[in-house]
């Protein structure tokens, strides 16, 4: 096996090596193996990469991503979860749920499992528990036998026209469910009413799933929501109750949501987490403000994409409200040519108007000198967005949190 990355550095691509992949570093044509028999890509690559415009010269067939997951959808007993926010935790904790009961499933998630250093868990039952990613509406290749819906909000508005748009594509999601199947959803959620009138399936409401006896190791009010949905999923298996909340209590998270990375050299505390949109970035600030009550909380923020910033600027100014000291690092472009109609020093002007403390740093290079030189021991860093600004994390970190 085969790929290609932009860059060869990130976890997910070294445990890939780990499996024994050949990596490469860049997109060109001579990269595709002759024998291959299939290219699979991501809905990030666009048409005229130069390993896609080979596979079309040369009639290899190709498929997205979300195809090989629709493929393997088909024919299991598949536990989707889709929403806005929180979908990749609450995958890993519903596969770590049924891990636990011994239903053996093959779990996909969007980031590492914590504890596994993977996002792929192979297992030889008929489960499947995947994270659906409503991005270009992918998540409909795949056949949802019971779906978890976390929320809806407005997000990925470079595809989406609105927010009904948004709620179109979960609508005809949930209408894939079987009469058998089960919704499990915020049932009295008003943006969730065009998604559960699309159904034929009955529907479970995780908010009245108790919260008695959860201990959960990951903060914040939003997995408290993350877990009930997962309790949910258990009521509808049947699963022990105990052997649930035992499993969520052992939860350890997964890569990047609110990570403890250690310590820098001076004694501050080193968190990285992947929000990138205005409802994560409050959600995570506030998880972390109720638990560093007393502490000085500094967020090193890389935005994500032109289009996000542009369309949702107000609301990221205003969602930095927890945080003492906001550093602000240049647009993560992604899949974006790039657009200086909107740049990381408007949204610092933006945020500055909302009487925060807040400072522009033009490069990676330039945040590690000036964190290095203000940080001090007690005080708490979460370098934050869906770009590669852990990498800051990783380069101030000096020794492991111990306990």
């Amino acid at each position: 096996m085969t790929g290609s990355d932009e860059a060869v550095d990130s976890p997910v691509v070294e445990e890939l090596i780990r499996a024994g992949a050949k990596i490469y570093e860049g997109h060109q044509a001579n990269q595709v193996p002759r024998s291959a028999d299939l290219l699979v890509y991501s809905l990030a690559i666009p048409e005229d990469n130069p390993e896609r415009s080979f596979a079309a010269e040369h009639n290899l067939p190709t498929l997205s991503y979300p195809q090989i997951l629709g493929l393997i959808s088909q024919d299991r007993d598949t536990i989707a979860v889709a929403g806005t926010h929180g979908k990749t935790t609450t995958t890993a904790m519903a596969g770590e749920v049924l891990l636990a009961a011994g239903f053996d499933p093959t779990v996909i998630v969007g980031s590492l499992l914590k504890n596994r250093r993977s996002n792929l868990i192979v297992g030889q039952s008929q489960y499947l528990v995947v994270e659906a990613c409503e991005y270009r509406r992918s998540f409909l290749n795949l056949s949802p036998k019971i779906l978890i819906i976390t929320n809806i909000d407005n997000d990925h508005l470079d595809y989406y026209r609105d927010l009904a748009d948004i709620q179109s594509a979960f609508a005809e999601l949930a209408a894939k469910i079987p009469a058998n199947g089960r919704l499990i959803c915020q049932a009295k959620n008003s943006l969730l009413a065009p998604v559960i009138n699309r159904t034929v399936c009955p529907v479970v409401d995780y908010e009245t799933m108790p919260t008695t006896d959860l201990r959960l190791q990951v903060w914040g009010w939003h997995n408290i929501s993350n877990a009930q949905a997962v309790l949910a999923l258990g009521q509808v298996l049947n699963l022990d109750v105990s052997s649930a909340r035992g499993a969520l209590n052992k939860f350890g998270g997964t890569w990047r949501r609110l990570e403890a990375l250690g310590r820098t050299a001076a004694g501050a505390l080193i968190y990285d987490d992947y929000a990138h949109h205005p409802t994560e970035i409050k959600t995570t600030l506030a998880a972390a403000r109720e638990h560093f009550s007393q502490q000085r909380l500094i967020v090193a923020f890389q935005p994500h994409l032109y289009s996000r910033t542009k369309l949702l600027f107000n609301d990221l100014a205003a969602s930095f409200g927890a945080a003492d000291e906001v550093l602000l690092l240049p647009i993560y472009a992604a899949r974006e040519p790039n657009d200086q109609t909107v740049t990381s020093q408007d949204l610092a002007a933006a945020i500055a108007a909302n009487k925060q403390n807040v400072k522009y740093l033009p490069s990676f290079a330039a945040a590690e000198k000036y964190l290095t030189k203000q940080l001090r021991r007690g005080e708490v860093l979460i370098t934050m967005g869906a770009g590669d600004v852990y990498k800051i994390a990783e380069a101030l970190r000096h020794e492991p949190i111990c306990g």
